[in-house]
């Protein structure tokens, strides 16, 4: 059995100025998409170099300060920050400028229609969009991360400084020692600063913690 086509019915002026309006907008999307990947790449690129050229985004400059396993956590948020940063600067490059290649012309199919150009912006367009919904997401997920490791540095716990115990006749203090003056010894405890008189100090050592070791008091 052999179908053949028949034609349709006419065209009015309304479908024409449609047809002619699709065209336009198929016309225009891929240009218009690459507007808009310029636009974002610069906005955010700003947003970046804001945060980190003007100290809006700096933490501690020693981050071996910090009790593990934080300061390796920092480490890693930071590298996961970079690759971020990457991903996105790349796919807004990607979205604003194209492929870094030569448009390839494919040979004809038998029996297939020719793709024209107009189908091949629109799939450009299409392909443009996505890089650029990704570029923006990548590119947000690095400020969020590079935010995340910067306030870890400020609030992450540090490492405990050494530790002294001083046993006098009043009783046993221990402690971070904070300052000496006039024989006198500024201890920060658990419960407080306190202050030791040197003078009446049976024994004075240095400890790894003041937490007693299970089984004594």
């Amino acid at each position: 059995m052999t179908w053949r086509a028949a034609p349709g019915p006419a065209g009015t002026p309304a479908d024409l100025m449609a047809a002619r309006r699709g065209r336009r907008l198929l016309h225009e999307e891929l240009p218009r998409v690459r507007a808009a990947a310029l636009a974002w790449r610069n906005g955010l690129g700003a947003l970046l170099l804001g945060l980190i050229g003007f100290g809006l985004l700096k933490g501690r400059t020693d981050v071996g300060a910090l009790a593990s396993p934080y300061a390796p956590l920092v480490g890693v948020l930071l590298l996961c920050a970079l690759l971020c940063g990457t991903a996105g600067g790349i796919l807004l490059l990607r979205a604003a400028h194209g492929r870094p290649a030569a448009s390839a012309v494919p040979a004809p199919v038998p029996g297939a229609l020719p793709v024209g150009p107009v189908a091949a912006g629109h799939a450009e367009a299409l392909r443009a969009a996505r890089a650029l919904t990704r570029g923006v997401v990548a590119t947000l997920g690095c400020a969020a991360l590079l935010t995340a490791a910067v306030a870890l540095t400020w609030y992450g716990p540090a490492k405990e400084g050494p530790r002294v115990a001083v046993t006098t006749p009043a009783g046993t203090f221990c402690g971070e020692p904070r300052s000496t003056s006039g024989g006198r010894l500024r201890l920060r405890t658990e419960s407080g600063e306190v202050t030791v008189d040197l003078s009446s100090a049976v024994t004075l050592r240095a400890v790894d913690s003041c937490t007693p070791p299970p089984g004594r008091s």
